[in-house]
């Protein structure tokens, strides 16, 4: 069946599944739409976390081990600012990385728009499926954190990598979100009555995929655009295999499993894909009215990944001639 595939990512299991995708299906059938409330400036660079490791994922020329970054990377840079400012030290970026940010930045303040520099650096790497910013106005994650400190809000990446995720977080924000728009090349994507599947990566709800559903409009495009709308839960025996997912579902008042994730996503989706260890929970799923598949949704290898992209493919498909969905 062919038809554009929209695939919504962010962090290391977004990135993993649309490198499945992007190995079953054309290029020109895959929209990669990558979450940018993660993106900030540090040391004059502009940085986007997530676009860059879709790029060197899909590239191939990541680090597998790690999940991010590139892969042979060298660290003379790190360590010479260790040395003379060590408290700017804190977030990491090896010398290859360096010219990705130098490139985005330079280009941008020139008066590119995230979306043109995206695809510049996406074909720089060799990356034939479309990698699309969801924005390119700025949207930046915020939280609201809870620990001996007091009560404070932290930007992401402090957040997420200066603090490792340590602090209890109370809530939520995407600043800017209200002001921004998605970007135009994903709205002409959702009207063009092409689209085949929408696709939600197994990615953090909270930090990767709702910053791009809180973009104004967005969630009826998604509904409207005709297509499937598919989730893939990032929680598996109720844990997450990356990331916080699971502590930040504990703090925020939610039970660490499936049904969770589908009723955050309530309104939004026609199918859920959960993993095998979660069985238990189909019924209960299917009784809400929401339409659930069970397969093995760990991506260990490459092999994984392709497979998994080929299951909720089928799965959206099917999803698509079933006349009750209508």
């Amino acid at each position: 069946m062919s038809g554009l595939v929209v695939a919504l990512s962010g962090g290391i299991g977004g990135a993993k599944l649309a490198l499945g995708l992007s190995r079953v299906l054309p290029p020109q059938e895959l929209l990669v739409v990558a979450n940018t409330g993660d993106d900030f400036e540090h040391l004059g660079f502009y940085i986007c976390p997530d676009i860059d490791t879709l790029i060197y994922t899909l590239g191939g020329v990541s680090n597998t081990a790690q999940g991010w970054g590139r892969a042979d990377e060298t660290w003379s840079f790190m360590e010479t600012l260790r040395a003379s400012d060590p408290e700017q030290a804190w977030f990491l970026l090896g010398d290859k990385d360096l010219e990705t940010h130098r490139a985005r930045t330079a280009s941008l303040r020139d008066g590119a728009t995230l979306t043109e520099v995206t695809a510049r650096l996406a074909r720089r790497f060799g990356v034939a499926a479309s990698i699309l910013p969801m924005s390119d106005d700025p949207v930046r994650t915020h939280l609201q954190v809870e620990d001996e400190s007091g009560i404070r809000w932290l930007p992401f990446q402090h957040y997420f990598v200066k603090l490792q995720c340590r602090p209890p977080i109370r809530r939520i924000e995407y600043r800017g979100s209200l002001q921004a728009k998605p970007s135009r090349r994903l709205q002409f994507a959702l009207q063009s009555g092409r689209v085949r599947a929408v696709i939600l990566c197994p990615s953090n709800p909270f930090l990767s995929i709702d910053p791009i559903l809180a973009l104004p409009g967005l969630r009826e495009l998604l509904i409207q655009c005709g297509a499937p709308v598919v989730a893939v839960s990032p929680v598996v025996g109720g844990k997450a295999l990356k990331g916080p997912t699971a502590k930040i579902m504990a703090e925020l008042g939610m039970a660490s499993d499936c049904q969770s994730i589908a009723r955050h996503y309530s309104g939004l989706l026609d199918g859920l894909v959960i993993d095998q260890a979660d069985r238990e929970q189909h019924g209960a799923l299917e009784a809400s009215g929401l339409r659930v598949t069970a397969t093995q949704t760990v991506m260990q290898s490459l092999a994984d990944r392709e497979r998994l992209a080929r299951g909720v493919l089928d799965f959206a498909d099917a999803l698509a001639h079933d006349d009750s969905r209508i």
